[in-house]
């Protein structure tokens, strides 16, 4: 029986990846982004087992529909990432209430409203796994982005005490730093001369997701640290 997974924001880079590589596996896959065109677009190229869901995971009306849609599709989710991230750079002289409020709402916000409704999902059936995607920001604060770094660590807190809550209940909760630049088609636009080696690969990383979707419940990961290789000499 194939799996359902929704992946909250999807662009270009990791989400696609992840996109990607859980439509490999075998799994069904519902899209949320706000960006109709782009999730068209990449539904299209993954084929019948990928849904484009158009969605703004920061309303709960839209949230609710949207697992109603994927659900309808494909049947109940055994798979979430919070993938979805957002937030004005700028430090705590500039940013605006309202643009630290954004910050919060896209990465934290969003993320409860999509995990609570996968949860019934996966409650009334075998358990399930969530995954959110953090970020170097999540352990450690960085100037110039208060906004992006509170929001992230929130959603560290979020996934820490949810896999306490809900593992003993057959659900896997794993937060993902991603400490680097993951290499993008905008990214490498702005950066042409930067050493490749200096990038995150977006489908190794996919890889590594889908690891923790598939690793024996006997030792469930809680955090798994993302980041360039680096050669020592």
């Amino acid at each position: 029986m194939a799996r359902t997974a929704v992946i909250g924001g999807v662009g270009p880079g990791l989400g696609a990846s992840l996109a990607r590589k859980f439509v490999d596996e075998g799994c069904q896959v519902g899209l949320f982004a706000r960006s109709a065109d782009y999730l068209e677009d990449l539904a299209a190229d993954l084929g019948d087992d990928a849904l484009a869901v158009p969605t703004d995971i920061t309303d709960p009306d839209a949230v609710e529909a949207g697992f109603r849609e994927v659900r309808d599709a494909f049947g109940p989710v055994d798979i979430l990432v919070n993938h979805a991230s957002g937030g004005s750079w700028k430090g705590v002289r500039d940013i605006s209430p309202a643009e630290f409020e954004q910050a919060w709402e896209v990465s934290a916000h969003g993320a409860l409203l999509c995990s609570q409704e996968a949860v019934e999902d996966m409650l009334a059936a075998d358990g399930g796994t969530i995954i959110f995607t953090g970020a170097t920001s999540a352990v450690r604060g960085r100037g110039g982005a208060i906004g992006f770094s509170a929001a992230k660590f929130g959603v560290r807190g979020m996934a820490e005490s949810m896999a306490r809550e809900l593992g003993p209940e057959g659900i896997h909760v794993a937060h993902v730093v991603i400490d680097g630049q993951i290499e993008t088609p905008r990214v490498r636009e702005s950066q042409p001369d930067r050493d490749e080696a200096e990038f995150l690969d977006p489908d190794a990383i996919a890889d590594s997701y889908w690891h923790l979707v598939t690793q024996d419940r006997s030792a469930w990961t809680l955090e798994l640290d993302v980041r360039p290789h680096v050669e020592e000499f």
